[in-house]
């Protein structure tokens, strides 16, 4: 079974995006080539991988990509600059939905 990170990438506008993979670097070039990489990021360079982590199974990045997007733009900073921990959002996020 594949580990998923959760990453975000900085582009124009000082704008962040985030994504999920099971491989960061591949994916992160794919953004940067532009032909496999998401619609938002395209020609909207240079982009810069500023976050990402190893964060488990499909299941759980899945929820934590969805929970991180909601996030407001200072929030993600935090998380970008260590501010915040993903694991607190695992346990807000992701615990919450358990219950």
């Amino acid at each position: 079974m594949s580990e998923w990170s959760l990453y975000l990438v900085r582009y124009a506008g000082n704008r962040l995006y985030t994504g999920i993979t099971t491989d960061v670097e591949r994916r992160f070039g794919e953004h940067c080539d532009g032909e496999k990489g998401a619609k938002a990021l395209k020609g909207k360079g240079p982009l810069k991988l500023v976050f990402n982590q190893v964060v488990g199974n499909r299941s759980v990045a899945t929820r934590l990509e969805m929970s991180v997007k909601k996030l407001s733009k200072q929030q993600k900073e935090a998380l970008v600059t260590g501010r915040l921990s993903l694991s607190k959002l695992i346990e807000k996020y992701i615990g919450e939905q358990r219950d």
